[in-house]
């Protein structure tokens, strides 16, 4: 029993012996070549497209395996009731607007005109009342009227008289043109017509489903003449712009590279092929870590997440591919990608990505 303890114990000895021997002679392979080699795979974003809305599915103009641009319009709804919808919104506003225009223009000058000759008539009409009520006062002192007579003459000039004075108050209304108050509401209304004309405008502009970015045509879910909702993906798309490859560095040498750093990427469905990349983000934390992290053996297993973006201007990476990198440890740490100007075009969506 003691003789298969010792064997165990002379095996495990070795075998450490043995580790602490390859990684010495790594690190020294490392200090003299001044190159880090990372192992990892391509990775590419998917991303679920739906429309906007609810309506049946007028047309779709991508296939499966289709590359696409950004911008470029994949699907579209039947829109004859948002059309109709917007319309309709179009005829409230431009309708609220005369009301607007009336207001802000005030009374013609036609309109003044009657109201002082509706003043004029009225004046004349008591004075006409005031003479007939004074002859009837007249003829009752000869007993040629009775006094229900006087009455009701007076009763008519009184009444001439408050006539005076309400067409003309009508008057002075009219010279003084709509309130103040009646034209802000009346605009109000107008920018809650237009606020409702603009949301129908973007309810038929939701009808159409466009590319969001460059990429390629997964998945084709849905057909021409399926209801779709905004719940229901229509295709499944990879972004492809910008490729990168998801490799881990071990924690001794997370202190030799940083982001912005040039690499090289090499596959093995194109051995002979070197791609153009640099590192764009390194994880902040480190992936599987032990809970208890005591020991210095611990703390050099723990592996950060790196991502290494690529150049692929002949969309040759797909995802999932094995790839190599490779990074020069003696380059200008300083120098960023935004200074490159091999970078490209995909260097724009760089640090909107890591984020992700």
């Amino acid at each position: 029993m003691k003789k298969i303890i010792r064997f165990i114990l002379l095996v495990c000895f070795f075998g450490a012996a043995g580790t602490a021997y390859w990684y010495w002679r790594s690190q020294q392979s490392l200090q003299e070549s001044g190159e880090l080699v990372l192992y990892g795979n391509v990775d590419v974003r998917q991303v679920e497209l739906a429309i906007n809305g609810s309506e049946r599915i007028a047309e779709l103009n991508v296939e499966e395996g289709d590359r696409v641009t950004s911008g470029q319009l994949l699907a579209k709804l039947e829109t004859t009731r948002l059309e109709q919808s917007v319309a309709r919104a179009q005829a409230i506003v431009d309708a609220q607007k005369q009301v607007v225009a009336r207001l802000e223009a005030g009374s013609r000058r036609e309109e003044i005109a009657k109201a002082h000759a509706d003043v004029e008539e009225a004046q004349a009409t008591a004075v006409d009342k005031r003479r007939r009520e004074e002859r009837v006062r007249k003829l009752l002192k000869s007993n040629a009227a009775s006094q229900q007579e006087v009455d009701d003459a007076l009763a008519e000039y009184e009444s001439a008289k408050a006539s005076i004075k309400s067409l003309q108050a009508v008057a002075d209304l009219v010279v003084a043109g709509p309130r103040q108050e009646d034209k802000t509401e009346a605009k109000a209304t107008l920018k809650r017509y237009e606020a409702e004309l603009a949301q129908a405008e973007h309810d038929l502009s939701d009808a159409s489903l466009y590319a969001p970015s460059v990429g390629i045509i997964q998945a084709r879910i849905l057909e021409v003449g399926d209801m779709a909702s905004p719940l229901k993906p229509v295709f499944t798309m990879a972004l492809i712009d910008p490729v990168w490859v998801r490799a881990y560095v071990s924690e001794p040498d997370l202190g030799k590279i940083s982001e912005g750093m040039s690499a090289t990427v090499i596959t093995d469905s194109f051995p002979d092929k070197e791609y153009v990349g640099w590192i764009g983000y390194i994880s902040p934390s480190a992936e599987f870590t032990p809970k208890p992290v005591e020991t210095r053996e611990l703390r050099t297993k723990l592996v950060y997440q790196v991502r290494v973006f690529v150049k692929n201007p002949d969309n040759e990476l797909r995802m999932g591919m094995p790839a190599t990198v490779k990074i020069q440890l003696k380059q200008t740490t300083e120098k960023s990608v935004a200074d490159d100007p091999s970078a490209g075009g995909s260097t724009a969506t760089t640090d909107a990505v890591a984020q992700q």
